[in-house]
């Protein structure tokens, strides 16, 4: 696991060999560092005696997915840090383009909350927009992240919408509408059903 941990810096050095490969790993999960903290000593207090099991699985679900949404977040960072700058990319329109824009932003709703990928865009004129990091990352078109379209998938062959609306909520934190999980469900193969 170490050795993934410091995979990724170029011609294959650690990334904790140079402090800016440091700096970059404190940038990208000192939030989810200090979430997990926080969380800690909130269990640590004498206050935190006084709670039923009950209460404790609250804190630590409401707490935990923020932590979890904040691991997630730093690799997203982190690729956006190390993404190699390429001098043109061709797509399969047959137009290269040659102009490059560092900073391009999208979100994506995951099951832990939402995240911001920041990539770079490789454009020309008359042409769409490429994101070579979108396809390394394997990025819906759609704002909703492979695992969320499954839950929902999975949630609405148990029961009906609503039931799915709930069960998504109560897994993730977050409210999603009825319209928007019936688009997701249509989105999901039915292989990726299957455990």
């Amino acid at each position: 696991m170490s050795a993934q941990r410091r995979a990724g810096a170029p011609d294959g050095q650690s990334v904790w060999a140079s402090a800016a490969g440091l700096e970059q790993v404190i940038a990208s999960f000192g939030a989810s560092w200090s979430l997990f903290g926080a969380l800690a000593e909130d269990l640590h207090e004498k206050s935190a005696d006084a709670l039923t099991h009950a209460q404790l699985e609250d804190l630590i679900a409401t707490h935990g997915r923020e932590v979890m949404r904040r691991l997630l977040q730093g690799p997203m960072d982190l690729r956006s840090i190390r993404e190699p700058r390429l001098r043109e990319v061709a797509g399969t329109d047959g137009v290269v383009r040659r102009r490059i824009e560092p900073g391009h932003q999208r979100l994506l709703a995951t099951v832990f909350g939402t995240v911001t990928v920041t990539r770079t865009a490789y454009r020309a004129l008359g042409a769409g927009n490429l994101h070579p990091m979108d396809a390394g990352l394997n990025l819906p078109t759609e704002r909703a992240s492979h695992g969320l379209r499954r839950l929902a998938a999975l949630e609405v062959v148990r029961g009906s919408f609503d039931d799915a609306q709930q069960a998504i909520e109560r897994a993730c934190g977050t409210r999603t509408g009825k319209r928007q999980i019936e688009q997701l469900t249509v989105l999901v193969p039915a292989r990726r059903l299957r455990p």
